[in-house]
């Protein structure tokens, strides 16, 4: 009898088990007595796993533990496709419905148009009267409800001198703004070197930071205006008194025309040009200048690149109409400096003009009164005097005026009302009739100045205007009170001096202000969509006044 039933299998595994059990005190086997078990090394055995090898014969490599995977691409789920017009099916009742011929009572039908044939007729000719849809037009594009700006445009260097944007200009394609670099506070800063940059806004990887054209002027830059049809020719006036056009196609010398310093040139600085159509030569244009020397000058080009003068107007406080007249000054004030002027659109020879004793005056430029002799007179041009009306004064210096665009009614022979606006540094808006002395309102916006006031290019009620805290729109067919919106130039309150709405692409406004910074705004639809009766809204604004 085995006393344990491991024992065979500990004989075979080896001594060095059964020599420990023999040994231990505690096993029954250590019992029995001495000479039983004798202490002996035997060498181990080894046995292999033959269930392992067996195994292992069956196994693969493999990458994965399930069979390969088939894949294919297919446009659709389904095994069939089939185009059609609607997911129902067709149905064989609605065709053969739809080929028969439609029975029609041709009699009772012609019977039906005879009676309404004199109503129709009536309704389609008052429709046809009717303006209540003038210059209404529908727009598809989606309506956004706020004003955005796209761009910051900035040149560092003129930044770093302190200089500030004087005057902003869009080209005729409307993709290029351009901007003057000057300083208008205080300082002695007339010989300081200024510049005018110019940035295309549709040009790919555009750099708000580096212009894409970069002019060098002697003289700071106190106005600026690009050709009406040219794109590369911008007029520039100075605070030298010159006047110069330079072409940005060119990459030399852009100045291509210039006035020098002669006798005929500004003796002040010019706060405005403007192109105007040669009415003898038609591929050639003429500028206006006009400064606070009192003096509005037009000049033609000449061959050798100088700009000569062609006729000119001088406005003196002797020649202001007697019932306005401005208030008494001393010979050596007697020239009115005109700081801004606007054409009218319908009168091509009437215009507007601001002056530094706070009047706005209406002149003609086919006046034939000769100017009264200037202190200075010289000048190659015998100069007329073209004041016809002055308007109710703001309290101010005027800055800025602005004709509508859209506003003009007949009166009678020869007198057209139109309306237009003025700015200054009382802070006022003032909306005038050109026949009437007093506004029809004049609106306190700001207690800063108002540097710059223009009319919406497609907006009849629409203005914008420059102050000391940044550009305010204006919506009259909401409020003749207050501004819609306004808007912050910058994080402080910095002036913007110069803003100009772009004609081509109309949702654009341009601000520059006295941070030596350009920016391009994005009107909402609100400002730049035309009502059904604007044009008789803004009639009805300037027929208070008459009433």
């Amino acid at each position: 009898q085995r006393p344990f039933p491991w024992e065979p299998e500990a004989r075979a595994v080896g001594v060095r088990r059964a020599a420990t059990l023999g040994s231990d005190p505690r096993s029954p086997r250590a019992l029995s007595g001495p000479g039983m078990f004798a202490d002996r090394t035997a060498p181990g055995a080894d046995v292999q796993s033959l269930w392992r090898s067996a195994r292992s014969a069956l196994c693969e490599a493999k990458t994965c533990q399930t069979e390969k995977i088939s894949t294919a691409e297919a446009a659709a789920q389904s095994h069939t496709a089939q185009d059609a017009a609607v997911q129902t099916e067709k149905s064989k009742d609605a065709v053969q419905d739809f080929q028969q011929e439609v029975q029609v009572d041709y009699t009772g039908l012609l019977s039906f148009l005879q009676r309404v044939e004199d109503t129709v007729i009536k309704e389609l000719n008052k429709n046809w009267k009717s303006h209540a849809f003038d210059g209404f037009e529908v727009n598809w594009t989606d309506q956004d409800e706020t004003v955005l700006c796209l761009h910051t445009l900035s040149y560092p260097e003129a930044q770093d001198q302190n200089l500030q944007v004087t005057s902003v200009s869009w080209n005729v394609t409307g993709s290029v703004i351009a901007c003057s670099y000057g300083r208008l506070d205080d300082g002695n800063w007339s010989t300081e070197k200024s510049y005018v940059c110019t940035w295309n806004l549709d040009r790919r990887g555009l750099n708000p930071q580096h212009p894409d054209l970069v002019v060098d002027v002697p003289s700071s830059v106190m106005c600026l205006a690009f050709h009406p049809s040219q794109p590369s020719l911008i007029a520039g006036g100075l605070f030298s008194g010159e006047l110069v056009v330079w072409d940005t196609s060119r990459t030399e010398d852009p100045v291509i025309w210039r006035t020098g310093m002669t006798d005929d040139t500004h003796t002040d600085p010019v706060y405005q040009v403007n192109w105007l159509p040669d009415t003898k030569h038609r591929n050639h244009s003429r500028l206006l200048s006009v400064s606070t020397d009192g003096k509005i000058l037009v000049w033609r080009e000449e061959r050798d690149g100088r700009l000569a003068l062609a006729e000119g107007f001088a406005l003196l406080a002797q020649q202001i109409p007697r019932s306005t007249r401005l208030k008494k000054m001393a010979w050596g004030e007697a020239a009115v400096g005109v700081t801004s002027l606007s054409f009218s659109h319908f009168e091509p020879d009437v215009f507007v003009v601001g002056v530094e004793g706070g009047y706005s005056l209406r002149c003609s430029a086919s006046a034939q009164t000769p100017a009264l002799a200037l202190p200075r007179p010289g000048g190659s041009a015998p100069l007329r005097a073209p004041a016809e009306l002055a308007f109710s004064p703001h309290a101010g210096p005027v800055y800025s005026v602005s004709c509508s665009p859209f506003h003009r009614q007949v009166l009678h022979v020869g007198h057209c009302q139109n309306l237009f606006l003025s700015c200054g540094t009382d802070g006022q808006v003032h909306l005038h009739s050109m026949l009437q002395t007093q506004p029809v309102f004049a609106l306190q916006l700001s207690k800063k100045y108002l540097f710059c006031i223009r009319w919406s290019p497609v907006r009849p009620l629409v203005f914008a205007a420059a102050s000391g805290e940044g550009v305010h729109l204006f919506d009259l067919a909401r409020s003749v009170q207050k501004p819609t919106v306004s808007l912050k130039q910058s994080m402080s309150d910095c002036p913007v001096y110069c803003l100009e709405f772009n004609t081509k692409h109309t949702r654009l406004l341009a601000a520059g202000d006295a941070a030596g910074t350009v920016k391009v705004w994005q009107l909402s639809s609100d400002f730049t969509e035309q009502g059904p009766r604007e044009i008789n809204h803004l009639e009805q604004l300037a027929s208070e006044i008459m009433d």
